[in-house]
């Protein structure tokens, strides 16, 4: 005796969300399912991985811009798997305005100690008890990491947005869209 077959919800075999929002605008020759698959699986962690950098080595030099290195490969990562659509949806803030909010804040940052009489750059550290952290040190050098996290970010995003546009548009000038 065979049983009856249960009838399914139209589309259900389709996800509820894209992987990539901007990879369906992409020619299917261009689209690689493996590299949506792992970029969507590594973004998340390597910009994890990019804050770590950012905040472990604050009391140290680099850590800003290793940071932001970091993370910029992983909006590389997202734009090679999903074109310019794919980024714009990963990044919610225009780059002008991360390259901005960084300049800024590392300028603001870097120069203030001169209104105290101390040279450029220099540093203060605050200490503060946080009741389930315990003590907390927070040194003013990771204000200026930060400014130079965003700059770098921000950076990167403008070069893969004005680059990337510059490149297909050659391509479709070409008459290579897809290729």
């Amino acid at each position: 005796m065979t049983r009856p077959r249960r009838r399914r919800p139209p589309g259900w075999s389709q996800p509820a969300e894209r992987w990539l929002p901007g990879a369906d605008q992409l020619p299917p020759e261009r689209r690689s399912v493996l590299l949506e698959v792992v970029a969507r699986l590594l973004f998340p962690p390597v910009l994890v991985l990019s804050l770590y950098l950012l905040f472990a080595g604050h009391s140290g030099t680099g850590s800003g811009f290793a940071g932001g290195l970091v993370a910029g490969q992983a909006f590389v990562l997202r734009y090679f798997a999903g074109g310019r659509a794919d980024l714009r949806a990963a990044t919610p803030v225009p780059p002008w305005l991360l390259f901005g909010l960084g300049l800024m804040l590392a300028a603001t940052v870097g120069a203030v100690p001169l209104v105290f009489g101390e040279p450029l750059l220099t540093s203060a550290v605050l200490h503060a008890e946080v009741p389930v952290l315990g003590e907390v040190e927070l040194a003013t050098s990771l204000l200026f990491e930060i400014g130079v996290y965003l700059l770098v970010v921000g950076m990167v995003l403008e070069l893969l947005r004005s680059l990337g546009v510059t490149i297909e548009y050659e391509a479709v000038q070409d008459g290579r869209a897809g290729t």
